[in-house]
């Protein structure tokens, strides 16, 4: 019989994940709210040097072993110079546009203690520029950081303790509505820590036995590439990453069921592992389909660029508009819950 599935917990936690701001090189805080989740469910778990996860469920053996990861981190912003007029100039954390940053409310990350604040066009005033506010270039030249403090220039932002290098979390915004779809920034991968968790709880509620030790594994630094290249166990054979798939047009990924990709742009993922999930959704009548990601790379990418000789796997929730004003599905995250725990009680592949 399948695990049961708390999808109350998975939304809870979900919504908390989302409102704890973590943008890369700012994750201590939701670190340690999933340390804590970790804590109630019983779970050991380690923190690596720089502050990423291993967490491990116990199995009747233990090597070699299997791995699930997901990223905590998320896009953000960063600033770049202090300007004359008392606003500042940015730079990205992470891959997406500035199209994206236009209009966002944030929180400004100084020495001193946090700073509200909006990311706006160079030029926001119709009544000021005209049509000129349609016409401007799309660029993270053409934004600027008006914070919400009484600063008409470089000297005042200096007074007030902003600092070139200060990090900014934007403002996720989530809504959870009731027929199923939930709404906000940074569900990339939010949604795919939470599915983690909940898989986790699962297994835990049940009493479950694996077959084989596996570890959860939270990194830090996906959005800037790092991400799993430093955090594996050295016996762990096989990983599946849980992270986004494309809804766009010219994608096959679906904002309902798994979507399972077969390669994104650092080429395909083992066959193997991924023909074995492929046998799990199909054997247990989780819905789901394929795709190719031609601009992507997840955590799996940077595992084997470090070194590491393991399968890896990529298991995705569909979204829309990634990198920009999210939607997903919470038949999605269900889905991928059941298929991670089938994965884990499923047998090992030596």
């Amino acid at each position: 019989m399948p695990l049961p599935v708390d999808m109350g917990y998975v939304t809870d936690i979900l919504y908390r994940l989302l409102t704890t701001p973590s943008p890369t090189g700012h994750t201590g805080d939701v670190v340690r709210l999933c340390c804590a989740e970790l804590e109630r469910m019983g779970i050991r778990y380690e923190l690596t040097r720089r502050g990423a996860i291993r967490a491990d469920l116990k199995g009747v053996r233990a090597s070699p072993d299997r791995a699930l990861v997901a990223h905590v981190d998320t896009l953000g912003a960063q600033v770049k110079m202090l300007k004359d007029n008392g606003r500042m100039e940015l730079v990205p954390i992470g891959h997406w546009s500035s199209r994206f940053a236009e209009g966002a409310r944030c929180t400004v990350l100084t020495d001193r203690g946090p700073w509200r604040g909006t990311i706006l066009p160079l030029k926001a005033s119709g009544h000021t520029f005209n049509k000129e506010v349609d016409s401007q270039p799309v660029s993270w030249q053409q934004v600027e950081l008006r914070v919400d403090a009484p600063c008409r220039n470089r000297r005042e932002l200096e007074e007030h303790g902003f600092n070139i290098g200060d990090l900014i979390a934007i403002d996720p915004q989530p809504e959870f509505l009731e027929n199923g779809f939930i709404v906000s920034r940074h569900l990339d991968d939010k949604a795919g820590v939470a599915v983690m968790l909940g898989a986790a709880k699962a297994v835990v509620d049940a009493g479950a036995s694996l077959p084989v030790d596996c570890h959860l594994l939270f990194t830090i630094s996906e959005e800037v590439g790092s991400g799993a290249s430093s955090i594996l166990h050295q016996d762990v054979a096989e990983m599946v990453t849980i992270d986004n798939g494309t809804t766009a047009p010219g994608q096959n990924s679906s904002e309902y069921g798994v979507t399972i990709a077969m390669a994104d742009s650092t080429g395909p993922f083992d066959m193997a592992l991924t023909h074995a999930l492929l046998a799990l959704c199909k054997a247990q009548n989780i819905p789901h389909q394929r795709d190719v990601f031609r601009y992507y790379r997840c955590d799996s990418a940077s595992a084997i660029e470090a070194g590491n000789d393991i399968r890896t796997a990529l298991v995705c929730f569909g979204i829309d508009a990634s990198h920009g004003y999210e939607r997903i599905h919470a038949n999605a995250l269900e889905s991928l819950v059941r298929l991670l725990v089938l994965y884990m009680q499923s047998p090992p592949r030596d």
